[in-house]
């Protein structure tokens, strides 16, 4: 979130031009990974059998109703691999669409630009490369283009030229979750840490008189 806003400062010239962003959420991400292209990214990068195998046995424990696909939720190694896997992507994006201002987490990803039609024109190549290099889809109801002036949602903030506040949904699911808990209890004490990132003054008065 921090690279996020110093690529905002940049790109909008310190909040003197009008900036849009293109946000983008792959569908579901984990379970859409092809073992298969991914083993092949592997081999390129890893000479030693052994390892291989042992990725393999890790990525095929992954019970899914489409074989050869996703990584198991909740592994260590998956995040890990995600990463390697949309490396392929990262490449595309900053050396062949020569994007300056991008950046991911995991399967969400923002391009940041002046110019509304060239985002735009970045979209169907986007999605080709996704499909045809990784067999991935962009979710169809998480594209958008906005200016950062109207927010944009990213990585559960809603994030404007100068400040960023809590995404609703994550807003009323944290008072639901934490009514009647004590402040010291673990929910709690992981909600106020997650406030800190944002401007949540009246959230956090409200999160300290609810538990």
């Amino acid at each position: 979130m921090r690279a996020f806003k110093r690529y905002v400062a940049k790109a909008s010239l310190n909040d003197t031009k009008t900036l849009w962003a293109l946000k983008c959420d792959i569908k579901k991400f984990f379970a859409s990974v092809d073992q298969g292209v991914l083993s092949k990214i592997l081999e390129r990068r890893i000479p030693d059998a052994n390892i291989l195998r042992l990725i393999g046995r890790v990525t095929e424990s992954f019970s899914s109703t489409a074989p050869g696909k996703g990584l198991p939720l909740g592994n260590l190694t998956s995040q890990l691999l995600v990463n390697v896997y949309m490396n392929e992507f990262d490449q595309f994006v900053k050396h062949k669409l020569k994007v300056k201002y991008y950046i991911r987490y995991a399967d969400d990803f923002v391009i940041l630009s002046r110019d509304k039609e060239w985002l735009e024109s970045l979209l169907p190549r986007i999605e080709k490369f996704l499909w045809n290099e990784l067999r991935l889809t962009l979710h169809p109801k998480k594209v958008s283009i906005h200016t950062i002036a109207s927010g944009v949602d990213f990585l559960g903030w809603v994030h404007f030229p100068d400040h960023r506040v809590l995404r609703r949904t994550t807003k009323r699911r944290m008072l639901r979750r934490t009514a009647g808990l004590q402040q010291e209890s673990a929910i709690v004490q992981s909600y106020k840490s997650l406030l800190k990132h944002g401007n949540t003054k009246k959230l956090w008065r409200r999160l300290t008189k609810s538990s």
